[in-house]
């Protein structure tokens, strides 16, 4: 079955505008439908991803790690997000393709990156990097249902040099895109992105699969150093921002403005609209959950400290409301 173009019409769309392709990093309990629309409305990059979903979960809702809405998109979504599956299973593989693709996606991504205890101990995310075999078998699976199969990984599991043999072995599966965090699964996100790395794992991708396009994330804050990582390094395709959007939720932003405090808590009053409407069809995420997304809109060199600790102790979105409502920083 021939796979599907999606990602080389992003490709071929960006380097128009003489630039790498903008993709925003899938992140657990962060990118689903709610974040997604807000960084949109914000400064939307070329590509979303889903959050993480498991692929068994897809076809068999007993699992112990259920889908609930992490495959639902907003009408009011202008693009499909790529949607990111993870495991170990290529029957899994290919029965959730089959789903994702009768519900609209395009683009399946294949998690074999993250460093969560929890994904590795039932064989995702990193633990294909010790098991090769398997990375081999989820992506042909994966393939099987025509639609455009990249993947996301690390430079190893342990050691630096594990890449010499890990990375050409995953171009030599000639997926569409294959992104880099630029670290090692030890490392987690404690030492600094190996940027020194980038011009040889553009030699390998030229050598071995040059019609995959090459993706690199970690350390990346925005648009613009993206785009100058992009020059510094010719043949690089795209840029992924994952904890940038948390430094500004106007990462993606091409020509970078001041924002103020009330433009910035407009858009948090806009994702509690969002997610207030997303709890009424799924009883996920909580509201605990939006707690960690405070700290991106009341910002401290804003003069918003003791707005973010009094929104910390609310309980509800009401609450929240309310404090933004009585507070002369929001209005």
């Amino acid at each position: 079955m021939t796979e599907s173009g999606y990602w080389q019409q992003i490709a071929t769309k960006a380097r128009a505008e003489q630039r790498p392709f903008f993709t925003m990093a899938p992140m657990e309990a962060v990118s689903n439908t709610v974040f997604r629309q807000v960084i949109s409305r914000a400064a939307a990059p070329d590509v979303f991803f889903t959050e993480f979903v498991y692929a068994k979960g897809i076809t068999n809702p007993k699992t112990k790690f259920p889908v609930h809405g992490r495959l639902y998109v907003a009408p009011a979504e202008s693009q499909m997000p790529v949607v990111q599956l993870w495991g170990n299973d290529p029957a899994d593989f290919a029965s959730a393709a089959v789903a994702v693709k009768a519900q609209g996606y395009q683009a399946i991504d294949i998690n074999m990156g993250c460093p969560d205890g929890t994904v590795i101990k039932n064989h995702g995310g990193s633990d294909l990097i010790r098991n090769p075999q398997w990375a081999v078998d989820v992506i042909a699976a994966a393939k099987s249902s025509g639609l455009a199969v990249s993947a996301k990984t690390r430079l190893g599991y342990s050691k630096l040099d594990e890449m010499q043999t890990w990375i050409p072995m995953l171009l030599e599966q000639h997926v569409a895109v294959l992104t880099v965090h630029l670290r090692t699964k030890q490392e987690m996100s404690k030492v600094p992105a190996h940027f020194e790395v980038i011009d040889e794992l553009i030699k390998m991708r030229d050598a071995i699969a040059p019609e995959t396009l090459l993706q690199i994330n970690g350390d990346i804050e925005n648009y613009q150093a993206g785009v100058a990582l992009a020059k510094a390094h010719p043949g690089l395709d795209g840029i992924m921002i994952g904890r940038g959007v948390f430094a500004s939720p106007f990462a993606f932003e091409q020509q970078p403005q001041p924002h103020s405090l009330a433009e910035l808590l407009d858009l948090l009053r806009y994702q509690l609209d969002l997610f207030d409407d997303f709890s009424q069809r799924y009883d996920v995420p909580r509201f605990p959950s939006l707690k960690r997304f405070f700290k991106i809109y009341a910002r401290p060199e804003l003069g918003a400290t003791e707005l973010r600790n009094t929104m910390m102790d609310a309980k509800s979105t009401a609450e929240v409301r309310k404090i933004l409502d009585e507070s002369p920083l929001a209005n």
